[in-house]
């Protein structure tokens, strides 16, 4: 199955909503990755919010464009959740492939507390690349 084949996407998808559920049922404070870890590594052991990054959303991005829609599903069509600003620094869950955004299929799941979809035509990473939801 190509990964950008229409089954892929729909199972990609499938699995990512399972991940939000998952994260969602144990509670707010580890959606937001603020509850320590196995290595305490909550705010009060790095400083920062979030801690090291280690969990749900270890990966980061910054976004390019002047305002992004961020939305339900991963493309143009869904609803918007919010909205994201040039020089916000959000945090990425995974990729999938959906609408092309100007040549980009690619679309972020942020773990920012909202769990929506942003094009990762106007989000560069942070650091490597998410992996696939």
């Amino acid at each position: 199955m190509s990964p950008h084949s229409p089954a892929a996407r729909r199972l990609a998808m499938a699995l990512a909503a399972g991940a939000v559920a998952a994260v969602a049922a144990a509670g707010p404070a580890a959606a937001l990755g603020s509850a320590p870890g196995p290595r305490g590594d909550g705010p009060a052991a790095s400083g920062r919010p979030g801690g090291d990054q280690s969990g749900p959303a270890r990966y980061r991005g910054v976004v390019t464009a002047g305002t992004l829609a961020l939305r339900s599903g991963p493309d143009r069509g869904s609803e918007i959740i919010r909205y994201a600003h040039r020089g916000e620094t959000v945090r990425i869950y995974c990729k999938t492939g959906g609408e092309t955004v100007d040549g980009n299929p690619l679309w972020y799941l942020l773990a920012d507390g909202t769990w929506a979809w942003g094009s990762a035509r106007y989000i560069d990473n942070i650091g490597p690349a998410p992996h696939w939801c």
